[in-house]
């Protein structure tokens, strides 16, 4: 597919492993920049590749699939003096670098962010790691759920009389990631007005407090402390899943003007004058009671039946969605939310589709996931570096690639 996106002309080279690292490559290649990723040689499973290869669910896994489309795999053993002075050619002739090792795991290597910057002053390293580059906690492992925990994500999910839940995706990695990728173009930005590139340090716990809304100033401010509660956001009513004949059904309509529409369609337009629910505060201070009411009408209706109504009123509502009802919905289809990319072995995998859709420069999935460790070995070093066959085989036969 001709490379239309915003990113084409970039080449980023990505060196991080599992989530973080990789999802932020899998961003910038999909808005059209050459990701090239390092894999350590040898066999997945024992050492070699990114362990990505083997995530995912079902008796196949699939996640490797989506998160290095639209990417070149080469091999490279970067604990191997040859490997590092591999990657620091390859580093020099990019825009970006994307790593997410413990702090300090580059310095060891010999590829500091100064050593590498005196090559390539313009270059621009994304660094995504656990709590950061500096301060106390810097040099410690950590992992998206860690970060989730500190960050105020976790003592927050699930139900209040259970412990803390897990979102159910890697929300952590994927955030850090995100905002790795969003300091990348802003970094790429500066650097067109300077010629200058420089470092994006994204932690994964600051990822995570980002997007924590007023968690701290309501607790600096009243000494408000946000608590589990399950389905509910405490005092924004009506807003939850309700139960019907064949299944559950998700219904917004805090909003005054929208709780009236809500009232009209259940047939009960005199509990929008109710004291109780007249306005936003009263249906906070009321939410269980309201819940329950608005319980007892959904579960004399079928899914369709209730979806229908509040289509009708307007009322902001919708379906709790599992893959096959995102593959037969016709919105999805419209908008090709979830695309198909060919491939040699199941023929054909479904994805979600590359997002924000930009209407001049849209992102695209050019390339399905490499399917062997190093498989491009031979374009990406003979092309950029200059390297021959004979070259390829020796660096091979000691592993070095």
């Amino acid at each position: 597919m001709e490379n239309k996106g915003p990113l084409a002309g970039i080449t980023v080279v990505e060196m991080g492993q599992l989530i973080a690292g990789p999802f932020c490559g899998q961003l910038l290649g999909d808005m059209g920049a050459d990701v090239i990723k390092l894999e350590p040689p040898g066999e997945i499973g024992k050492g070699g590749g990114d362990p990505m290869r083997g995530w995912g669910g079902g008796e196949q896994p699939m996640w490797w699939e989506v998160i290095a489309r639209n990417k070149r795999a080469v091999s490279c053993n970067l604990r191997d003096a040859e490997g590092q002075a591999l990657a620091r050619r390859l580093i020099a002739r990019a825009d970006i670098l994307i790593e997410n090792f413990r702090p300090g795991t580059l310095e060891k290597w010999g590829l500091s962010p100064d050593v590498l910057m005196a090559g390539n002053p313009g270059l621009i390293i994304v660094r995504v790691s656990g709590y950061g580059q500096s301060g106390p906690y810097s040099s410690r492992a950590g992992f998206g759920g860690i970060g989730e925990a500190m960050g105020g994500w976790r003592a927050i999910v699930g139900d209040p009389d259970r412990p803390p839940s897990r979102m159910g995706v890697s929300i952590g990695d994927t955030l850090a990631a995100t905002y790795g990728a969003m300091g990348a173009l802003a970094a790429l930005n500066h650097r067109h007005a300077t010629g200058k590139g420089q470092i994006v340090d994204s932690a994964l716990y600051e990822a995570v407090l980002q997007v924590m809304e007023s968690l701290v100033p309501d607790y600096v401010a009243s000494g408000y402390v946000r608590e589990r509660s399950g389905s509910v956001l405490p005092g924004i009513a009506p807003s939850n899943v309700y139960p019907c004949k064949d299944g559950e059904y998700l219904i917004g309509a805090n909003q005054d003007t929208v709780f009236g529409r809500l009232c009209d369609a259940m047939g009960r337009p005199e509990l929008a004058k109710d004291p109780r629910y007249v306005n936003h505060v009263a249906r906070g201070k009321h939410q269980e009671e309201l819940d329950a009411l608005i319980g007892d009408w959904t579960k004399t209706l079928t899914i369709a039946e209730l979806e229908d109504k509040m289509v009708a009123a307007g009322v902001p509502a919708g379906r709790l969605y599992r893959p096959r009802d995102m593959l037969d919905d016709p919105h999805f289809q419209a908008r090709e939310a979830i695309i198909g990319v060919p491939h040699p072995r199941w023929g054909e995998v479904k994805m979600q589709n590359v997002f924000p859709k930009l209407s001049a420069t849209p992102g695209s999935v050019r390339r399905r996931a490499p399917e062997t460790i190093g498989q491009d070995n031979a374009d990406v070093y003979c092309e950029m570096l200059g390297l021959d066959e004979a070259a390829l085989a020796e660096l091979q036969a000691r592993g070095i690639i």
